[in-house]
């Protein structure tokens, strides 16, 4: 039986007074790519901020990651448990070149120098980056060539558990059959892939596992490839008509911005 990387249950979460997440329960193995499909407001992006440790949010419940919890964790010790996030709108960094970047980070997990810059070299002629190593992180890159960096990034790092949210998001199809395969490329026994996103059309390209839906903040049904296929053909009003789950009533509150994207994901 596979070893699990990520665990999570009874996850809830709350930001000023709102429930966002409401008992979620996930099991990734090692070895495999799960992804979760949910519509806008579901919490998926949320999810992504509890388990990297955004601040402000009111936590309850258990997430491990190979065995380990991370509940009590700060967002670099989370880093340091083997989770990386990819983020849904990467942001620029100034001043900081994408080689000093990895290569301190890669240190930090506990890669030698030498290690991390062997790594580096490999890995930024596999992903086809070495012109951005000494350029500001994201500065003047496309949509493509950010999530490339960050594909070139967790190949260096070589992360437990991998969370890719939204890594579609704004990208033309010949950029998410790139990125699909460096997702592939990354697979291997030693590390568990969840990929968060709204659309069926990255999982052409990148065949999942397990697929689980989410809705109103709980995951509401998982199986195999297929349940991508039935959203594709009937969207998220033919699942909640099959599973007998009514629409969600509209709030009277307006959440802010930054509770649903994690382009700036750290601001409170």
């Amino acid at each position: 039986m596979s070893r699990t990387a990520l665990r999570v249950r009874d996850l809830h979460a709350s930001i000023s007074g709102l429930d966002i997440l409401k008992g979620v329960d996930l099991d990734v193995p090692f070895g495999e790519i799960h992804a979760i499909m949910g519509p806008n407001g579901s919490g998926k992006s949320t999810l992504c901020h509890v388990l990297a440790g955004k601040p402000a949010y009111e936590v309850s419940g258990a997430m491990a990651v190979d065995g380990a919890s991370i509940v009590d964790l700060d967002v670099h010790e989370r880093a340091q448990a083997g989770l990386f996030q990819a983020l849904q709108y990467p942001v620029e960094i100034p001043g900081l070149d994408l080689a000093v970047l990895v290569e301190e980070a890669a240190v930090a997990l506990g890669a030698g120098p030498e290690e991390a810059r062997e790594r580096i070299a490999t890995q930024a002629r596999r992903h086809r980056v070495e012109r951005f190593l000494a350029r500001s992180v994201n500065d003047d890159l496309s949509g493509g060539e950010k999530k490339r960096s960050e594909m070139f990034q967790l190949a260096v790092l070589e992360p437990r558990v991998i969370v890719l949210d939204e890594i579609d998001s704004g990208l033309d199809i010949d950029s998410v059959r790139e990125v699909a395969g460096a997702v592939d490329e990354v697979r291997s026994d030693e590390v568990a892939i969840l990929i968060i996103t709204h659309y069926s059309r990255i999982l052409n390209y990148v065949r999942p596992d397990r697929v689980h839906i989410m809705m109103d903040g709980q995951i509401v049904d998982s199986g195999g490839p297929e349940l991508a296929d039935e959203l594709e053909d009937g969207g998220y009003r033919a699942v909640r008509s099959r599973l007998g789950i009514a629409a969600p009533r509209a709030s009277s509150r307006t959440p802010k911005a930054s509770e649903f994207f994690t382009d700036t994901p750290f601001d409170v």
